[in-house]
């Protein structure tokens, strides 16, 4: 097993930072977050064109790239340092793993749209104010005449810039996984205030809406589970990458911010935090990497591994965004500074799919204490 990362991974990471600095600067940014929908549709399609971005990990007959996860990795890693309003995550960390956990049929009505990035694909299955691993929020009912279903969502990922949903719903055979589009009849669905003002959320209700099953009859929690474990990974890439901004940040800042006469940088209180910034960046984003390998490599670790990448680097993301607020100051928590938008996404971050006491039970449950 080699974690080291090839020429070719290597290029994908340098060109997406490259990419995402002119495309999407935080000024840009801001910009999105004040929309509806807080999603850059134009950026998601030069993410697609330019970028392959939206098909990495879709396999070639359908249209996509055929790499690995470990690509998707190192994109979302780029995302999270540049705050990218995008839907990377639903849609490639959430829609793409459930949907090659399915049938070939709904593979090839839905992977081709999602990589060429003419469709938003998110997945819905919490009910509002349910945990996030609760059961089916929906209900399935139909036959071969055609199936519909019923309930409500939330929150959902980029569920106001979806094309499609896939939803998971109770039917006759047990929970499965169904894919609705958010233009037909009996689905709305209400953008939600969020903490984090650069990742779009939203309330989904479905009323007798027309779907069509994506997954076989009683498979829709293994296909679910199936994709939170590789969202996990990409949630976790992200946050290694927000880390990292926050880190620079502060580096930065030290090295300028004068006090008694000299730089901030020079005092051992401000050493010890960045050093420790650092520590704790590194050893998340080495799991992290390793939980990627998992999901090609590996398969059967990738739950665990993939629970400890998100626990590890929710934690070092939210202390790296806590400590950059506290070496930049008062200037940081002013609305024109950046630092504060990377503290409200690693919040948010670190409550996303559960909080880190969540994924620690769930990995004292998989080694058996």
């Amino acid at each position: 097993m080699s974690l080291a990362i090839t020429d070719e991974q290597e290029a994908l990471r340098e060109t997406s930072r490259r990419f995402l600095a002119a495309a999407s600067p935080l000024t840009r940014v801001r910009e999105v977050m004040a929309t509806e929908t807080a999603f850059d549709g134009e950026l998601w399609r030069r993410m697609s064109a330019e970028l392959g971005a939206t098909g990495l990990a879709v396999p070639e007959e359908f249209g996509g790239a055929g790499l690995g996860f470990q690509e998707v990795s190192y994109l979302a890693e780029e995302a999270g340092r540049a705050l990218a309003p995008s839907a990377l995550l639903a849609t490639a960390g959430l829609a793409v793993p459930a949907l090659l956990a399915g049938p070939g049929d709904a593979r090839a009505a839905l992977l081709p749209r999602i990589a060429d990035g003419s469709a938003v694909v998110s997945v819905a299955w919490l009910a509002p104010g349910a945990s996030w691993h609760s059961t089916a929020a929906a209900r399935a009912s139909g036959g071969e005449s055609g199936w519909t279903v019923s309930g409500g969502f939330s929150p959902v990922l980029d569920g106001a810039a979806a094309a499609v949903l896939l939803v998971l719903a109770e039917g006759p055979g047990g929970p499965a996984m169904f894919a609705v589009e958010t233009g037909a009849p009996g689905v709305r669905i209400q953008p939600l205030p969020a903490l984090d003002p650069t990742r779009g959320l939203a309330r989904v209700d479905l009323v007798d809406a027309p779907a069509t099953p994506v997954s076989p009859p009683g498979s829709g929690r293994d296909v679910l589970s199936a994709a939170l474990a590789h969202a996990d990974v990409v949630l976790a890439s992200e946050m290694v990458g927000g880390a990292q901004a926050c880190l620079d940040m502060s580096v930065a800042y030290a090295k300028v911010r004068e006090q008694f006469g000299r730089p901030i940088g020079s005092f051992q209180a401000i050493k010890h935090k960045c050093a420790e910034i650092l520590v704790e960046l590194e050893g998340a984003r080495a799991m992290t990497r390793y939980a990627a390998w998992c999901a090609e490599a590996a398969p059967h670790e990738l739950a665990g591994a993939a629970a400890v990448a998100k626990a590890t680097a929710a934690e070092a993301y939210f202390r790296a965004a806590a400590e950059n607020l506290q070496i930049h100051g008062g200037i940081g928590v002013t609305w024109e500074h950046d630092a504060h938008l990377y503290f409200k996404r690693a919040k948010a971050s670190l409550m996303l799919f559960g909080d880190v006491g969540a994924y620690r039970r769930r990995i004292a449950d998989l080694i058996g204490i």
